[in-house]
């Protein structure tokens, strides 16, 4: 039987969670290990300046845990505490609110870097995400059933299947799967690649009740990119993106135009 280790970096009480342990049930042994708490945009971080606990919590039947750390914590102990170092055959990271599209998000979300943690160990992985309209809800805790996560679920489930039975292309570790806001089971599933930017970046400068300045890194939304990117399927196009991604970020070069530099 196959073994799928489920997590997220919404924190292990968000409704996405339940709704990715649902979509992989029944393809095999389901297995959580999730943050404790609200971890968004923590990236591939671990703690190393602090020991991690987990606990068992109720989880509608799923075999699940709570961890004090970060989302590649939580990959970490699952597989190597609580699974005692038995690699699982699939990995899961999601169902985020918010959708994580661009190399802005890539390199700075908390789902993706649980899957590129456990992508590290040879483990097939796949990052799910829904597009959310009201950017705030990005950070909410998501413990409530605010968000529609029926034709994600539907979606994973057909793409955790294709993986378990067929593996990942040679040279993919990671599947990101953004699905739009208004998505339908029928929605076309399109492979992309990412675009270089979500967010036109500015900071907010504000005054403390001292007249102390302080900053908030804000930023406008980039709706439309080039062709084939998943900012532009999944905001203009309005389809399903699908960006396989790998661990290897060496530039594809000749590396003699980088000896020419030196």
């Amino acid at each position: 039987m196959h073994r799928i280790l489920v997590s997220n970096d919404d924190g292990v009480y968000a409704s996405g969670l339940q709704a990715a342990a649902k979509a992989v049930q029944g393809l095999g042994e389901v297995i959580v290990a999730a943050p404790s708490g609200q971890k968004s945009g923590v990236g591939r971080s671990v703690s190393v300046f602090e020991p991690l606990r987990y606990a068992q919590v109720n989880f509608n039947g799923f075999q699940a845990y709570a961890v004090t750390g970060t989302p590649v914590d939580s990959v970490i102990i699952g597989i190597f505490a609580i699974m005692k170092g038995d690699l699982p055959d699939l990995v899961v990271s999601g169902i985020n609110v918010g959708e994580n599209i661009s190399t802005d998000t890539v390199t700075t979300s908390g789902t993706i870097g649980a899957a590129l943690e456990a992508a590290s160990y040879g483990i097939p992985s796949i990052a799910a995400s829904i597009q959310v309209v009201d950017q705030g809800d990005k950070f909410d805790m998501h413990h409530g059933a605010k968000h529609d996560f029926e034709v994600a679920t539907t979606v994973l489930r057909r793409v955790a299947g294709k993986v378990l039975e067929h593996g990942l292309p040679e040279g993919v570790d990671v599947l990101n799967l953004n699905i739009p806001a208004d998505a339908t089971e029928d929605t076309e599933i399109v492979v992309t690649r990412l675009a270089r930017k979500i967010f036109r970046t500015t900071v907010q400068e504000r005054f403390d009740p001292r007249g102390r300045p302080y900053y908030w890194i804000d930023g406008d939304l980039i709706r439309s990119d080039e062709k084939d990117t998943d900012v532009q399927t999944v905001y203009q196009d309005k389809k399903i993106s699908l960006t396989p991604l790998t661990l290897d970020s060496t530039a594809r070069i000749d590396f003699k135009e980088v000896d020419r530099l030196f």
